[in-house]
């Protein structure tokens, strides 16, 4: 199994107040629930091979969208109570799931034992993207797959300001997230190389419905720092 023989390096966790706590997991499940967001899903972990790692599992909305043929699948996250509520929908997988408290930052695996990594609107709360993103990279496999969905900056000059007028307040609420951050840069950046992006607004309020989809693969990054 990954799990027994890829954890590594523990992982320290931050102290967390009430809200970020017991409230805000509640309130990223109900709002995650949205149904315009299930398709998106549906697509980016429909397409997951082999040996899975996913980025924020939150509460578990991902889970019943794995193929049967899903080798199996680490779902990790940093917060408890999310992982609470994951386990229950985990009854609904169709592949093997392990629930692990993580962070992507510091992810406790060796390097590359996964197939593909899944982030689902994930990466607009992690306090250091493009570590994060070179963590995935080096847990990935040779040839392995980023699949993604995150919301991020929008391409309209107007649209992109009232995202960064509202981020301060916005990530205050919600639990760190960034409304106004490039994800195709950021993936870039990380030495990710697109096999596909997509990109455009769902239904919604423009600042925080601008969507990237799509895949990225792993690109050799020797002497990155």
């Amino acid at each position: 199994m990954i799990r027994d023989r890829c954890v590594t390096r523990p992982v320290e966790f931050r102290r967390m107040g009430l809200y970020a706590k017991l409230i805000l997991p509640r309130l990223l499940d109900l709002t995650m629930r949205n149904h315009r967001l299930a398709l998106y899903r549906q697509q980016a972990v429909a397409a997951a091979r082999g040996s899975v790692l996913e980025i924020g599992v939150g509460s578990g909305l991902n889970l019943p969208f794995y193929a049967p043929g899903t080798a199996c699948v680490i779902a990790i996250d940093p917060s408890l109570e999310l992982l609470r509520l994951a386990s229950k929908r985990r009854l609904a997988a169709r592949a093997p799931i392990s629930l692990l408290p993580a962070s992507a930052e510091q992810l406790p695996f060796a390097d590359a034992v996964f197939d593909t990594v899944v982030m689902t609107w994930t990466l607009c709360s992690i306090a250091h993207p493009v570590a994060a993103l070179r963590e995935m990279s080096r847990v990935l496999k040779p040839g392995g797959r980023l699949l993604f969905v995150e919301h991020g900056l929008s391409p309209e000059p107007r649209i992109a300001r009232w995202q960064h007028r509202l981020m301060p307040c916005w990530k205050c609420i919600g639990g760190g997230c960034h409304l106004d951050r490039k994800m195709d840069d950021l993936i870039r950046a990380a030495g990710f190389g697109f096999d596909v992006i997509e990109t455009g607004y769902m239904k919604g309020p423009k600042p925080w419905t601008f969507m990237y989809q799509g895949s990225a693969n792993k690109v050799a990054i020797e002497g990155a720092d």
